[in-house]
Parts: C-alpha cells; structure tokens; sequence
C-alpha cells in the first residue's frame, strides 16, 4: 500500500491525543500495519487510559524496531496559536500543528518507511508505539517491553523516531541521555504566632537553607560523552493559608539531571547529607523517571550516519543532550539510538517541521533499513570508518 508520510502526519494531528489519551491514534496506526502484513496487539491500560501498540512483521532474524509516542502535551491557551493546534495546516512550507515535530512526523516517516520496505527485507521489523511517553511512564513502553519479555519476544536493534535534530535534519544523533531523578523534600517545624517566633520552629527556614545548599553545589564538570548534571527547584508549597502563622511545614520538588558520573543512590546519599547537616526533622523521597544510556558505537551507528548522510549531505555528530526519553527503558532490552526531525518548536505554541524534512526522513529510515538487512553490510567492519573520538556535544 502507498503511503504519503506528510498526509499521514496530518491524520494524526487531528487526533487530540493529550497525554495520556490516544484519541484513536493508536487504532488507526495498527489499521494501516495490519493492511501490510503486520501481526498488532493493542495492549490497553483502562486504569490510565493509556494504549500501546506491539506490531511485528516476522520474518525471521535480525528484527530491528521503531519506537515512538502518539501522545503530546497540552497545547496551552488556544488563543495563542495562529490556527487551531489539531487541525493541521501548512504555511510557507511548514506544517503546524501539536504533534508535528514530538513527535506525530517521526511516527508517520517510520510507518511509510517499514511498509515501503518489508517486501525487500529478509528479517524482521517491529514497532512499538505507546500513548504514554509524555507522562504515565510505567503504562506506556515499559510496560510494552515488560509484555515482550513475559512473551519471549526479542528485538536486536531499535531507533526512537524522537526529534533529535538541533539546527537542521541530521545534525545530531542521540546515542545517550543523562538521567531524571525528581526529590521530594518535605521539612517539618512547629506551627506557631509571628509575634513569638522564639515559641515556634519555621518550617520555611530549614527547607531553604536546604535548596540554597543544594542549588550551589557543582555536581561535576560533564565529560566527553556527557554535559554536566544539574538540579532545578520546580516547586515550594507550604499551604498557609495565614500571614500571621509560622508554618509547622514545607515542601518542595526538585529535579536533578545527571550523568555517567552518578548513579541514583550516590545522588540520594549526596542531597540526604545535606538535609541531615541543616535538619533531623525532614523527610526525602525519590523517584527515579529515567536511568541514564550511553549506546556502543557499532555497525548500525555507522549506517545510520551514512544514510543521514546520503540524504542530507549532513555529517552528524553524536550527542547525548536534551531530555529523557524511552530510549532508557529499551537500553535494557537491546541497543538503541533515537534520531528524528528538528526539535526546535516541540512543546511550544505553534508547533511546526518543515514538510521537506518528513519526507527526507523517511528516505533516511528506509536507507537505514535497506542497509540493516543488507548481508555483504554486515561482513564490513564499517565501524572502523568511525572517528576514535567522535564529536559529542
């Protein structure tokens, strides 16, 4: 079947799928997949609303896999935008839209891309989308991968369609991700009169001489493959509703993103010495959104280079910047790298890619397809043609 990858990023703007929904999404891809050979299980999680879709085309060995999400952010005050955000439209070459660039276009170049190509291929290709990679983690592709696994199901390599290009298509490749871990710091006291502070014990005081302690500290100085890990204070709350009440209580979020320097329990034990050092009456819990990857250059590392740089005539550099994505979870599962569209716009007002680039894309998948299965590729030592210390940004 013919598929046009820009018209197929169109329908699937048009599906509000507001994390965690799918809006129908999910359905309608495995509709398409199914028309070419496809075995699909939609695996639903009706607690969260979350669905997933498992899709494989069996042919034998090796099975390379595409990864990505249907679900987006919320798309703000839609008053904000120049025209309605699911109901796509394309203005002086660019498609607007939430979803066009996180990641609905990655989504669509990677259907057209396997259905283009299962006839030329002797292997086979799965794809593993979920609805739940903007927020309800541990129902979305994780919970894909702990299905496969209960099943036996293997996959040997995968790409995440994320959009992962910083200037221009190709430019970057993400080989690896810092990790996510979010505290919860809550600091106890005794409530009290502001007029008799020396009967109370503010709350407030100790949970900010904690923040100020953590927030100047230097984690480290990044590395070769990675930058350097940082924290961020997304929330105070101390819920007095008062002004003339000292708080018994405070609470705050924050966020640390690190590197290959750390691992979560060397973070907790860092930022608990601190509480301890300010406080005894506090409490810290952690909850770690995503562990840290860093993939082996290899093979396919190369071929995806030089497919980038067949379409393109880009020469891509290695990067392990940005944000988290579910390239954490398939680390476990097998090695994986993400590539996609420029990521400019995502999660803004006015979402857009440029049409040209979809198309592109979806020419870099199917050369990097063609190449996977290519059996005289694979007697190449093509990793030999790999700088011995590629740029990393």
């Amino acid at each position: 079947m013919k598929i046009d990858p820009i018209e197929l990023t169109k329908k699937l703007i048009t599906f509000r799928s507001i994390t965690p929904e799918d809006d129908g999404a999910i359905k309608y891809i495995a509709s398409i997949l199914k028309k070419s050979g496809f075995h699909c299980q939609i695996l639903e999680y009706s607690n969260c609303r979350v669905k997933n879709l498992y899709a494989e085309y069996a042919n034998g060995v090796p099975n390379l896999c595409f990864a990505g999400h249907v679900d987006v952010v919320h798309p703000g005050k839609l008053e904000n935008w120049v025209s309605d955000p699911f109901k796509p439209e394309v203005r002086n070459g660019m498609l607007y839209g939430r979803g066009a660039a996180d990641m609905k276009s990655g989504v669509a170049a990677f259907i057209t891309a396997i259905v283009n190509s299962i006839s030329n291929i002797n292997g086979s290709i799965t794809a593993l989308i979920t609805s739940a990679e903007e927020s309800a983690s541990e129902y979305g592709t994780q919970a894909i991968l702990e299905w496969m696994n209960k099943r036996n199901k293997k996959i040997d390599y995968c790409i995440v369609c994320e959009p992962t290009s910083d200037e221009k298509l190709g430019d970057a490749i993400k080989i690896g991700r810092r990790g996510s871990i979010t505290f919860k710091l809550i600091c106890y006291g005794k409530q009290g009169h502001v007029a008799y502070p020396e009967l109370a014990d503010n709350a407030i005081y100790k949970l900010i001489d904690i923040l100020n302690k953590i927030k100047s500290m230097t984690l480290d100085s990044g590395n070769k493959y990675f930058q350097p890990s940082h924290c961020e204070i997304t929330t105070i709350d101390v819920g007095n509703s008062g002004n003339n009440v000292i708080p018994d209580l405070a609470t705050a979020y924050f966020n640390i993103r690190y590197n290959n320097l750390h691992t979560s329990d060397s973070l907790y034990d860092l930022v608990n010495t601190i509480c301890s050092n300010v406080t005894q009456d506090y409490k810290l819990l952690i909850h770690e959104d995503r562990k840290l990857f860093l993939s082996t250059l290899d093979r396919n590392t190369d071929i995806m280079l030089d497919a980038i740089s067949k379409v393109t005539n880009v020469d891509a550099v290695f990067s392990t910047n940005g944000g988290t994505s579910d390239a954490a979870f398939i680390k476990d599962f097998c090695s994986v790298i993400e590539f996609g569209l420029i990521n400019k716009t995502i999660h803004q007002v006015d979402e857009c890619v440029l049409v040209d680039d979809i198309y592109k894309l979806t020419n870099i998948y199917e050369e990097f397809i063609k190449n996977y299965f290519y059996s005289d590729i694979n007697k190449v030592d093509l990793i030999s043609s790999i700088p011995n210390d590629p740029l990393l940004i």
